[in-house]
């Protein structure tokens, strides 16, 4: 299965959101629903049950036994509050205080008291000094509760009261919920659809700019939407854009460079091969001139293929570093002398300036590349002066090396591209050392390093290499 049919076949964030909305709004009404009409009867009798245990234990912490009628104001105002009929009797049976919430205690004694004497002898019997007797009135459709709780030891107080009939307002409530649920499905159903295309809008427009980018157009910009995470998303696109805009500016550099420093040597091999067919073979003197040209422009070729290899291999982390100590000053002595033919022949001035000589720590063939890189390139761009000059500074915890020539110099709109992949001046001669590649193999030299390296330059003064080599402490 193709990215392509796995996008058409996941959910949209529009219908995504309508559909986590209808989910939402669906179990919000069933939760109203079950606790509003399917257990509003058991919880009014939890209710109503917890009412009169807690009746009794107010009468409970203000009784006195030794004066049980101080108590009658406290009762009376429990029996009306909480529609209660309440009555305390001694052991025997006698009422003692009694409250009614209609301003009588019928409840408990319209029978003669014979319902008072029936439950106190049940409350007595109970190990827990407690009874609870619940009855449901079938003509009203109520349940009426009579609770009788042992009282300190000499007293028992009698609670009685009754659920109020809840049918019509369990259909009052019924009618009412049917109504809330249309009205709060079609209201979810509104917010969700202006959520999501609200939502959707700013992903749709990304999605138009990322199909635009992935044709080519580099320039495409990717807008945000107005929250936070688009917005970093926009701009992760739009630098992400701007990277592979570079990127392919530059293979088009490297395509462009590499064809033609491959083309050249290729074609002076295949003149040079011919002539020592046709013209230079019986010529010994010759034969050699044109083989050494041949040759020259091999070694040309395998130093450009060489390199093309390495910085393949450092940028993809296949590299790894050998480090040791080493001295600075063997280390900079052992890569000028490299140069001594250079200086001879092509009339080259080296200049060594250094600080007092320190042990370093690092891969040293690998920093000698960087450093033969910025000789090399000093030498390329040196121009007539070709006075190049390698300067030592022991800092604090690094030592630093400077490669200064004072050549051509290089512009300051190009400073920022100079150690870029792939990168090549244009005023690069084919007669010079090196391969082109030479800065970019630095950058990731000193990359793996994690060590600080830079250029400055002025057009028309020269250019400052430089980089720097971890220090050894003393």
């Amino acid at each position: 299965m193709t990215t392509s049919d796995k996008s058409r076949r996941a959910l949209t964030v529009r219908s995504t959101i309508w559909v986590y909305f209808a989910v939402f709004t669906a179990a919000i009404l069933v939760i109203v629903w079950f606790f509003q009409v399917f257990t509003l009867n058991r919880y009014y009798e939890m209710s109503t049950r917890s009412k009169i245990y807690k009746i009794a234990s107010a009468i409970s912490q203000q009784f006195d036994d030794e004066y049980p009628f101080s108590i009658r104001d406290v009762v009376e105002d429990l029996a009306y509050n909480n529609t209660a009929t309440i009555v305390i009797t001694d052991l025997n049976g006698n009422a003692k205080v009694a409250a009614d919430f209609m301003g009588g205690f019928s409840v408990l004694t319209a029978d003669g008291g014979f319902r008072l004497f029936k439950y106190r002898q049940d409350v007595l019997k109970s190990s827990t000094g407690r009874y609870m007797s619940e009855t449901t009135n079938e003509r009203f459709g109520t349940t009426e509760y009579l609770y009788g709780e042992k009282l300190h030891d000499d007293y028992i107080t009698f609670i009685n009261t009754s659920t109020e009939p809840i049918g019509p307002t369990v259909e009052i409530i019924k009618e009412q919920l049917i109504f809330i649920s249309f009205m709060t499905f079609f209201m979810a159903l509104f917010i969700s659809l202006m959520l999501s295309n609200r939502l959707s809008r700013p992903f749709k427009r990304l999605t138009e700019s990322a199909e635009t980018l992935a044709s080519g157009d580099y320039n495409v910009r990717f807008e945000g939407g107005g929250y936070a995470e688009v917005n970093e998303l926009s701009d992760a696109l739009n630098y992400a854009a701007s990277e592979i805009s570079k990127v392919d500016s530059l293979r088009n550099d490297l395509i462009a460079n590499v064809s033609h420093d491959l083309r050249t040597p290729l074609t002076m091999i295949k003149a040079y091969a011919e002539m020592i067919r046709d013209l230079s073979g019986d010529n010994p003197e010759k034969r050699n001139e044109h083989l050494a040209v041949i040759i020259d422009e091999s070694d040309r070729l395998s130093e450009l293929v060489n390199n093309l290899l390495e910085l393949s291999k450092l940028q993809n982390g296949a590299i790894e570093l050998e480090r040791h100590q080493f001295s600075v000053q063997e280390f900079i002595s052992s890569a000028l002398s490299r140069y001594e033919v250079l200086a001879e022949r092509g009339g080259y001035e080296f200049e060594y300036q250094s600080d007092d000589d320190v042990i370093c720590y690092g891969d040293e063939s690998r920093l000698a590349q960087v450093l033969y890189n910025f000789i090399n390139n000093a030498v390329n761009y040196s121009g007539d002066s070709k006075k190049i000059i390698i300067r030592q500074k022991n800092l604090k915890d690094t030592v630093r090396i400077e490669v200064i020539d004072f050549g051509v110099g290089i512009a300051k709109d190009r400073l920022p591209q100079i150690f870029d992949r792939y990168y090549r001046d244009e005023r690069t001669k084919r007669d010079v050392v090196g391969s082109g590649l030479g800065l970019s193999i630095v950058k990731e030299i000193m990359r793996l390093h994690g060590l600080r390296f830079g250029v400055q330059s002025e057009l028309g003064k020269g250019s400052t290499f430089w980089f720097e080599m971890k220090r050894m402490g003393e």
